[in-house]
């Protein structure tokens, strides 16, 4: 299971009311790429694909695709806003090492 934080919740539901067309979900994704060998992807999507996994927080879902789910299972996802940073941080217990900028992993 993916988790989010309330602030995640309030800063997707944010994004969702902006996007300026009607939005099924936020597609959390991982591919290749990144520092660590993995990366994070974050879309607002129209639709839902018959494969996602489909999460519902409150008034907020997640889509989360076949490939993507066993590398996200029991991740966090938090919503962090400071003078230092701002943006989606990830704490992913598959994650055996990761990059600095916390937007990549290795698993």
């Amino acid at each position: 299971m993916v988790t989010l934080t309330p602030a995640a919740q309030l800063a997707i539901s944010r994004f969702i009311e902006n996007a300026g067309s009607p939005v099924a979900g936020l597609r959390v994704s991982v591919s290749d790429g990144g520092c660590s060998g993995y990366k994070y992807g974050l879309q607002l999507e129209t639709a839902v694909s018959e494969q996602d996994t489909n999460l519902s927080f409150g008034e907020v879902c997640l889509l989360i695709d076949p490939e993507s789910l066993p590398l996200l299972q029991g991740c966090v996802i938090d919503f962090v806003e400071s003078l230092d940073e701002s943006g989606f941080k990830f704490e992913n217990p598959n994650a055996k090492a990761a990059c600095n900028c916390g937007k990549s992993f290795a698993a």
